[in-house]
């Protein structure tokens, strides 16, 4: 048996080759395509099967690409319309607030028949470690003078005016150094002066001093100008009492004030250019 395939071996692997040969020939001229085309669509198959992935691949990138800008222009859009609608709130609280104010003016104004007040914008805040000033957009061209008593829309105190220009005017707040002014306890009657401290003013608080030796102050108690010699109003609300002390001396007692007034968030302000003296 070996010797036959050592001999016969090849005779039958080249009848195979030739079988195989003549079958392909049959198939190809049976198909009604030349040798040629069928040989160049066999060596560009896979040419044409590479050159249709890398379309359809090109097609993903391009729609990703297509879902990318779609999504941008939605996020811009969507911005513009948070943008708008921020906007709307600003203004709707801006227009809220103003309209808080004028009616606590009005309230103020039906209290207070005996005030003429002007009204004035804060256009400077100034703040150092003895003075707290506010410069408002209001002067002399609006009957504003010095010493005038500056309020909030609620009748709390500001401050006085203590420079005046023509179209503008400073106040020094009831914080500031050079502040004071006679005030009365609500509750007690109790006379004694407001003032501003230079120690207190970094806590936003400033002093009553000159307390009666039966002094019964105590904490909680309302503060208000006591209009005392007729220069100042009476009955403007300075703050309220949040401890009362003894000096240094341990002679005298002097208390300290929170002040009602938010200085911090302060737009518009009430000056009081004239009164009536009540005695």
């Amino acid at each position: 048996m070996k010797r036959f395939w050592n001999k016969n071996g090849i005779w039958l692997l080249a009848a195979a080759a030739v079988i195989m040969v003549t079958l392909s020939l049959f198939s190809i001229l049976g198909s009604g395509s030349s040798i040629l085309e069928n040989a160049a669509g066999v060596i560009a198959s896979p040419f044409r099967s590479a050159a249709a992935a890398i379309t359809e691949w090109f097609d993903g990138i391009r729609g990703q690409f297509e879902d990318v800008n779609q999504l941008q222009e939605e996020n811009d859009a969507l911005r513009r319309e948070i943008a708008q609608l921020e906007e709307a709130l600003r203004q709707a609280q801006t227009d809220s607030q103003e309209n808080e104010r004028l009616r606590n003016l009005l309230n103020l104004r039906q209290q207070r028949r005996d005030f003429v007040f002007e009204s004035a914008t804060i256009t400077q805040r100034s703040a150092s470690n003895w003075a707290s000033t506010l410069t408002l957009n209001r002067g002399t061209s609006c009957n504003v003078a010095l010493g005038d008593c500056v309020v909030d829309d609620q009748g709390f105190l500001v401050g006085v005016i203590t420079e005046v220009g023509m179209n503008w005017s400073t106040v020094s707040t009831v914080l500031d150094t050079s502040f004071q002014m006679g005030a009365t306890v609500f509750r007690t009657n109790e006379t004694a002066v407001s003032m501003g401290d230079l120690q207190l003013m970094s806590q936003k608080k400033l002093k009553l001093s000159y307390l009666t030796g039966e002094s019964s102050l105590i904490g909680g108690d309302l503060i208000l100008t006591s209009g005392l010699g007729g220069y100042y109003p009476s009955d403007l609300v300075i703050g309220t009492v949040e401890e009362v002390k003894t000096d240094d001396s341990g002679l005298t007692q002097y208390a300290e004030i929170v002040p009602k007034v938010n200085l911090d968030r302060l737009v518009q302000v009430f000056v009081i250019t004239d009164f009536q003296v009540i005695d």
